[in-house]
């Protein structure tokens, strides 16, 4: 017993460690990271200063590229040819035939319908600098190859659509002719085909090239369970996911050689990757570049093709740019035998409970049109699932209030004998078949669960912006109320670190009356853990997203429910009235 009390000495302490380090640290520094990213946005933009040219991997980059440009200024001063689908607008540069203008009609940046939509890419002469290019690296018997300065022609369609695919062809002093056809579908991904015909006398041989690269990092932090950064498939390699800060000392990340998988930068809710050609073997790299305007870069190389005079070659690129939609992802993973495309959404560790979660709650949200409502219907589900176990434990809870007199016996019999009355009650419990910590277990058995629904309503898109009723217009944020300000009523916010919302409480108040459906532990490290343990949650999940809370406190009132039923048919008393009456009882004072 004594180790069982410094086992929950030590859970209390370090659930309240966790506790002052969110509030007092983690909070504070990232109010901190966003104000300060907030301003070197604001002073890069406000400071004249001139554009360059980008490097295609093997190459340098010349000079200090530095941002000028606002984003209309830099699309207004290139040919381009439009992009228009039910999902995104914008257009390809004809100068490296670069996806560099894409914004994603269906999302905006706030829960506002009239706020701007999502930019996905802009120009490298802007501030926020981001794109997907495709070129080819040669020699000198090559010539002159397309590349990130390369002017192409348009010599087929005027406006790429799901209908009508564009042409762009460019023919260099050594006779090589590229042919390159891009077409787009409904949603997010394009294919970009290149014919390379050699009319030269000689063969030559090419390497293709694809990169993704972006000028800034998310100004939002990201937390542990989230990746955010560099991800990949490297072949046999498997899934690649490296931070930003990982290259951030020019040290590349090389997977190494692979045959078949893709590679790019991924956000939280959007990302842009390349799928190469999956039957020539190729080299990922997750680069850093510091030579004059920092860069993050994702890109590969492939092994070089031979093309003989008179004959020509076949090179075939996939891009993703755009939202990560679960359905949407898995289709493409399927349609174009993508390896693990699914694993661009990060499910984590529980992938095999977080993705069926995620399909349980979407199938409800179809049905209902409310994802507030497929999370208590898919709690109620869950509690189905658990229903035999949590029935077992909650029987063993009601057993262990039967045994109370034969309890108070051993406190009369042993008196001021901790040890012995201790030894005592563990073989009271061995005998009677009661496991001491079953008011734990209903807790315990659902923490994977939570996690995974912590990850789906975290990672997935489809929670993003999802309301539910009232107050609650974003199920991925935290509740906007806050106690502080009486939910609204007095005209300021409060300090962030006090921010408690109706919700949160709700959550703190049903997590406190399961716990009082039990007697109270003897041992008082026991029943201070069981008190104070309710208050620690409703603060620590006062940050989470509003969708969690809610389903952790439709959870309590159903558990709530289950367990008064169980104990009602086993005979036992149901403690939680007396022992709210108990927290208000005037003690008696102890004799003279």
């Amino acid at each position: 017993m004594e180790n069982n009390r410094n086992y929950f000495v030590a859970i209390a302490l370090s659930v309240l460690i966790l506790v002052a380090w969110q509030f007092f640290y983690v909070n504070p520094r990232m109010e901190k990271d966003r104000i300060a990213a907030e301003k070197a946005q604001q002073t890069q933009q406000a400071q004249p200063q001139q554009g360059g040219q980008q490097a295609a991997p093997g190459q340098a980059l010349p000079g200090g590229a530095v941002p000028g440009e606002s984003r209309e200024q830099a699309v207004a001063k290139s040919a381009r040819v439009a992009i228009d689908t039910p999902a995104l607008s914008g257009s390809i540069n004809l100068t490296g035939a670069r996806f560099d203008d894409l914004k994603l009609k269906g999302y905006r940046e706030t829960v506002d319908p009239k706020s701007p939509v999502i930019t996905l890419f802009s120009p490298a002469e802007t501030a926020d600098g981001y794109f997907t290019e495709i070129g080819y690296i040669g020699s000198d018997a090559s010539g002159s190859v397309p590349g990130p300065q390369t002017v192409w022609t348009l010599s087929g369609g005027d406006k790429l659509t799901p209908a009508t695919p564009v042409t762009l062809t460019y023919t260099n002093d050594k006779g090589i002719t590229f042919a390159r056809t891009i077409s787009v579908d409904d949603r997010y991904m394009f294919q970009v085909v290149d014919s390379i015909k050699n009319a030269g006398s000689a063969p030559v041989s090419l390497s293709s090239y694809g990169r993704v690269t972006r000028f800034n990092k998310p100004t939002t932090p990201s937390i542990y369970v989230l990746h955010e950064g560099f991800i990949g498939v490297a072949g046999e390699n498997g899934l690649q996911e490296v931070g930003y800060s990982k290259v951030e000392d020019d040290q590349p990340v090389e997977p190494g050689k692979s045959t078949g998988g893709w590679l790019g930068i991924t956000d939280k809710y959007w990302a842009a990757t390349i799928v190469p050609p999956q039957e020539t073997p190729f080299d990922i790299r997750f680069s850093h570049f510091a030579d004059g305007r920092p860069r993050y870069q994702s890109d590969y190389k492939s092994d070089a093709i031979t093309v003989a005079p008179g004959q020509s070659a076949e090179v075939k690129n996939l891009v993703f740019a755009g939202a990560k939609e679960v359905p949407v992802v898995d289709n493409y993973e399927v349609a174009y035998a993508i390896p693990n495309f699914d694993k661009l959404i990060d499910w984590g560790w529980f992938y095999f409970i977080t993705k069926p979660m995620f399909k349980m709650m979407d199938f409800f949200f179809r049905l209902f049109g409310n994802f507030g409502i497929a999370i208590l219907i898919t709690t109620i589900v869950v509690k189905l699932i658990f229903f035999p176990l949590a029935n077992k434990q909650y029987a063993s809870m009601a057993n262990m209030k039967k045994v109370q007199p034969k309890m108070e016996e051993l406190k009369k019999k042993f008196g001021d004998d901790r040890m012995g009355l201790q030894q005592a009650m563990m073989q009271l419990y061995k005998d009677e078949k009661i496991n001491p910590l079953a008011g734990c277990w209903p807790i315990v058995i659902q923490i994977p669960v939570f996690f995974a629904l912590y990850k789906v309503i975290y990672v997935t898109i489809e929670m993003r912006h999802a309301p539910f009723f009232g107050w609650i217009r974003d199920l991925s944020a935290p509740d906007p109320t806050t106690i502080v300000n009486l939910f609204g009523l007095l005209p300021f916010d409060g300090p962030a670190f006090l921010h408690l919302g109706i919700w949160p409480i709700v959550m703190g108040i049903t997590m406190f009356l399961q716990m009082r459906m039990n007697p109270t532990p003897p041992d008082p490290t026991q029943a201070m853990l069981f008190t104070w343990m309710p208050l620690v949650f409703t603060f620590m999940l006062a940050s989470f997203p509003a969708g969690l809370v809610i389903y952790w406190a439709w959870n309590n009132t159903l558990s709530i429910l289950q367990q008064g039923i169980i104990m009602k048919r086993q005979g036992v008393k149901i403690e939680l009235f007396d022992n709210l009456k108990g927290m208000f009882a005037k003690k008696p004072k102890p004799a003279e």
